[in-house]
């Protein structure tokens, strides 16, 4: 499963998890809402730390390589990998 698929689900499950609590608590409609977006930021910045790195990570990988890729057409592009004469 992609990085961005787990960081995602985790968020996902965390705004669920916090909603509920709060609905359990009373609050109903927007403000629900509102809250539980609010409370599930900070609670998921902590407990989804592990999977947020390795989405980055992902994400930096992905970066470098097409950057490498660029580089290296443009020096094709150039000439730069002709055989010198």
């Amino acid at each position: 499963m992609s990085a961005f698929a787990v960081y995602t689900a985790g968020r996902v499950l965390v705004f669920v998890g916090v909603a509920a609590l709060l609905f359990a608590t009373g609050l109903r409609g927007f403000v629900l809402v509102l809250a539980a977006l609010l409370v599930s930021l900070p609670v998921s910045y902590v407990v989804l730390a592990r999977p947020r790195e390795h989405f980055a990570a992902d994400v930096e990988r992905r970066l470098a390589e097409r950057r490498a890729r660029r580089e290296d057409l443009r020096s094709r592009l150039r000439g730069d990998d002709e055989p010198a004469a």
